[in-house]
């Protein structure tokens, strides 16, 4: 028995727990904000001393190994001695959307890029930013001689700043200069957004050790956010995860890396050797807020509303594209609202319409990934809206799969805690490079299609006539089949896991994907929005 730690540095605070290496309990934990800052320019030593904040009290004292887990998409330039070139610059910041746009045809599209590194530039992305450093900073971008993710800086700091220079696969597949399928970094896409070479850190295995502290504490390999959320949930094939925030994401474990040429799916790699394919939508709980809004209620009074509705809201259909949409690719339009008659102009049939187009619309996203020989046996559904009663009524039939709500707790500490714990035992020789340690399932509920899975099957085709009316050829042909369900994914216990586990109390630090960055949200004692 020993004990392991898991930092998580999300955009805007450190979490980190403290758990028993066998059974995963956590023991102890800690907390601290970030400093708030007002752009895309951060200072990561204020990363440093949030840490140190939330580790006060002794709160580390007798661990033996940390992991880190971090926000996604930050870029860290560093000059040739290691020292910062300028802040860092973090997922959230929109600045390279033009830069993007421009990296993206001079490889020749969006299916080049797919095929290079599986997914295409988005202004989130470090290949994005450095192509904005480029055009608007070329005195900092010349001086630019190594690159760095806010979790590979992080353990690098950690170590006491070693020669040596880390990342896993997790971190280096958000980069845009690094390929899930081929496993290697991609230089050439450096060299076209930068204008020249730099020092890229060398990617290590999920169970390896990036080192060890001068006080000989083992530090693991760490990962991002969504990775170590993942493997923290304990998700595994046969499962997707659903992260409601303002905009929303899918993503699920699967044994290869999907090119798509579309660049609907984001190819990404996670923390266990495995791969993670992402899709995103625009449009969530910002639909849900969106029409509470309008009817003069909150996100509780709107479930309420919507429970005394019928499945398929008398008629009423909502394509969510509020902010334009990604899944499918329709960036400039609006949301459009249809089946208005008479019968059908009431609040209650609204506020269902609200749940089942956003519904609907992670379905399509769901389904992208199915159409791709996902398999979805259960999907796991995250953010707070997940416990609106109308959410948990009507997403396993429209979804078409056994739904999973874990308890509210801090997965991404979790999971780098875990895989802390897997880089111990087999430093010890205690575990196998191949099998993480198995740490109980987070408490949760469950909830079946059961009989209402033909009903959920009718409202999507609703959904989709009205879309394929509105915006026909919206998904190109072939590129998934609505409700193409797996045969007997809703039998009793299929890949179930008890509602047993360890799911420590506290805010659920994670939050929902926007424009390629998994960006933390609030899941404490507040709304649940994406930045």
């Amino acid at each position: 028995m020993g004990i392991v730690a898991g930092l998580d540095s999300s955009s805007e605070s450190t979490r980190i727990v403290v758990c028993d290496t066998d059974t995963g309990a956590v023991i102890k934990q800690g907390y601290a904000p970030h400093p708030v800052g007002g752009s895309g320019d951060v200072d990561p030593q204020a990363w440093l001393m949030s840490l140190g904040e939330a580790a006060e009290g002794g709160l580390l004292e007798g661990v033996q190994a940390i992991g880190v887990s971090a926000q996604q998409h930050g870029l860290l330039a560093l000059d040739a001695g290691g020292v910062l070139v300028r802040p860092a610059l973090v997922g959230n910041d929109k600045r390279a959307q033009s830069a993007a746009a421009d990296l993206t045809e001079a490889l020749g599209g969006r299916a080049a890029w797919a095929q290079a590194v599986g997914a295409v530039p988005t202004a989130s992305q470090p290949v994005a930013k450095l192509r904005w450093l480029t055009r608007n900073e070329p005195d900092a971008a010349h001086r630019v001689a190594e690159l760095m993710q806010p979790h590979d800086w992080l353990v690098w700091q950690l170590l006491g700043r070693p020669a040596r220079r880390t990342t896993d696969r997790g971190t280096a597949s958000s980069s845009g200069y690094w390929s899930a399928a081929s496993g290697s970094w991609r230089p050439d896409l450096v060299q076209l957004a930068l204008g020249h070479q730099v020092r890229l850190p060398e990617v290590i295995g999920p169970a390896d050790a990036a080192g060890h502290t001068p006080e000989g504490l083992l530090i693991s390999a760490g990962t991002g956010e969504t990775m170590a959320a993942a493997f923290g949930l304990g998700v595994g094939v046969g499962d997707a995860v659903i992260s409601l925030g303002a905009s929303g994401s899918v993503f699920s474990v699967h044994h290869e890396a999907l090119a798509d040429p579309t660049g609907t799916i984001l190819s990404y790699a996670d923390a266990t050797g495995m791969h993670l394919p992402v899709v995103h939508t625009l449009n969530a709980v910002r639909a849900l807020r969106g029409t509470a809004e309008l009817l003069g209620t909150d996100l509780e009074g709107l479930s309420a509303l919507a429970m005394k509705s019928t499945p398929g809201s008398y008629g009423l259909v909502l394509l969510p594209y509020l902010e334009g949409e990604r899944t499918p690719h329709l960036p400039h339009t609006a949301g459009t609202l249809t089946g208005l008659r008479r019968e059908s102009m009431k609040p209650e049939h609204l506020a269902r319409a609200a749940f089942e187009g956003m519904l609907c619309g992670l379905a399509d996203a769901l389904d992208v990934l199915r159409g791709r020989g996902v398999q979805v046996r259960r999907v796991f559904l995250l953010g707070p809206a997940a416990d609106l009663q109308a959410v948990r009524a009507i997403a396993p039939a429209v979804l078409g799969a056994r739904v999973v709500v874990p308890q509210p707790a801090d997965y991404a500490a979790l999971g780098a805690a875990r895989q802390a714990a897997w880089a111990l035992g087999v430093s010890h020789g205690t575990l196998s490079p191949h099998e993480p340690p198995r740490w109980p399932a987070a408490a949760s509920q469950v909830f079946e299609p059961g009989e209402d899975l033909p009903v959920g099957q009718s409202v999507r085709q609703q959904y989709v006539a009205v879309r394929e009316q509105i915006h026909p050829g919206a998904f190109e042909p072939g590129a998934f089949e609505p409700g193409a369900f797996e045969p007997g994914a809703f039998e009793p216990g299929a890949g179930d896991q008890e509602a047993a586990g360890h799911a420590a109390a506290g805010g659920y630090e994670v939050g929902a994907y926007e424009g390629g960055g998994y960006e933390a949200g609030g899941y404490e004692g507040g709304g649940y929005e994406a930045p």
